[in-house]
């Protein structure tokens, strides 16, 4: 158990914000506001995850009866897109898919065959988002796919956001087999035009009412009643006020890029905030944000990947990539190994530098354009391999990331910070309550200060 920094007598008004991930349960008690109170962390504890819950409310001094709670826990939310054709509606459901703090395990585009099926059970989706044709336009392979789904043995939810004229018989049609089936508004209701709001909600609904309950993580309905975002989400909607932050403190902010270091996965996201020339200096305008999983880069279950990835993209030193995939290795298979050496100790940092040049090349290789001039004003590090590492550790981490070819001219004006005390879901969890003072206040004094 951890509990950083010292906690203060608990004010009434105090809110504890909870992120139960598949490993970690970790606490922050945020004042009324927004000032830091506490945080904690413990084990989750499955096949009762309320016992960890319930160890962090305690140690931070926590009501467990008003918290906060988002989770990731039993691998996140598994979503598989069914769309018509690869390059319009799939790719729609799949950009929906990512922004609702979704990682997407499989992408089928066009009429499902047997072998098509076969892969999609094969990929273990919580839910599945079926899409398909613009309002009035072709219905054939919407249909065609609702037929197939329901005729075959995969049992997951569907959001069903495909072409309205077609809705009401592939709705009847998957509703014969008694799953759960969510429609909603077309994701792409014209040629060029993506509407993922209304597919996005219900995709974050079906997760905390159908799925947060199904995966053993709690024996009672208590849980899956907390929770009220999916992690990603949550931290997605912390980077869209630390974005908002700092452009309400800066005239020229740039972007807010966060990247995330996992053991399976590294997350990265970004939100650029702008100050409209035509409207008074501080009112600030917020475009859509950007989030992006990379399921192949990782301190850990991924970490092969990390050093396969680093020598596609000439990252590594001449003589490097045998000892460092090696240490890859060896971590793939002793995921919850814990360095001490200090030579260990300084090959995790390499892993997690690789890991992060790579994500965040590829982040931005998606969001090309959408930076602005200034590039990024703010690089904010995440993950446990960073919020324990020593100074001069971050310093190595910090020079490789604003030394790389690629990222230097996004980078050039960023500050580099850490998320030392893990606040961007907390912030998140704040905002989306409707305290987006608070949000704002624990942003600003524990990222911007």
């Amino acid at each position: 158990m951890e509990s950083v920094p010292e906690i203060r007598r608990r004010d009434r008004a105090s809110t504890l914000c909870l992120d139960v991930g598949s490993t970690w349960t970790k606490g922050a008690l945020i004042g009324q506001d927004g000032s830091l109170l506490g945080t904690a962390q413990h084990r989750t504890t499955p096949p009762e995850v309320m016992n960890g819950v319930a160890s962090v409310a305690a140690a931070v001094g926590g009501d467990l009866a008003t918290a906060l709670v988002c989770s990731s826990a039993g691998g996140g939310l598994r979503l598989a897109v069914v769309g018509q054709e690869r390059m319009v509606s799939a790719e729609a459901g799949y950009r929906v898919a990512l922004s609702a703090g979704a990682k997407v395990v499989h992408v089928a585009a066009g009429e499902l065959d047997g072998a098509g099926v076969r892969a999609l059970r094969e990929s273990r989706p919580d839910v599945l988002l079926l899409v398909g044709g613009t309002d009035g336009g072709e219905t054939r392979v919407l249909l065609h796919n609702a037929h197939r789904i329901a005729a075959n043995r995969l049992r997951c939810p569907v959001v069903l956001a495909g072409n309205v004229h077609a809705g009401q018989e592939a709705l009847a049609t998957l509703h014969t087999t008694k799953r759960t089936v969510v429609p909603t508004d077309n994701v792409l209701p014209d040629v060029g035009e993506l509407a993922p709001g209304p597919a996005r909600r219900a995709i974050r609904e079906v997760f905390l009412q159908h799925v947060i309950g199904g995966k053993g993580l709690s024996r009672g309905p208590r849980f899956r009643r907390m929770v009220r975002a999916v992690t990603p989400d949550a931290v997605l909607r912390g980077v869209s006020r630390l974005a908002a932050t700092l452009a309400t403190d800066e005239d020229s902010p740039g972007a807010v890029l966060v990247v995330d270091v996992g053991g399976a996965t590294s997350d990265v996201y970004s939100a650029v905030s702008t100050v409209d020339d035509d409207t008074p200096r501080r009112t600030v305008e917020l475009p859509a944000d950007r989030r992006t999983v990379e399921g192949d880069l990782g301190m850990r279950w991924s970490a092969p990947g990390v050093v396969a990835e680093a020598a596609a993209e000439r990252l590594l030193a001449a003589g490097e990539e045998g000892a460092l995939a090696g240490a890859a290795a060896f971590r793939a298979t002793d995921v919850g190994w814990i360095p001490q050496a200090a030579q260990d100790i300084a090959t995790d940092a390499r892993l997690a530098s690789l890991a992060a040049v790579v994500a965040l090349r590829r982040h931005l290789r998606l969001v090309e354009g959408r930076m602005g001039p200034k590039g990024a004003g703010l690089l904010v590090l995440s993950g446990g391999v960073f919020r324990h590492a020593s100074e001069s550790t971050l310093d190595t981490v910090r020079e490789v990331l604003s030394e790389d070819s690629v990222l230097r001219p996004i980078l050039r004006h960023a500050r580099i910070t850490v998320d030392t005390d893990y606040v961007l879901a907390p912030a998140g969890l704040l905002a989306d309550s409707a305290r987006t003072d608070a949000a704002d206040h624990l942003l600003r004094s524990r990222l911007l200060a």
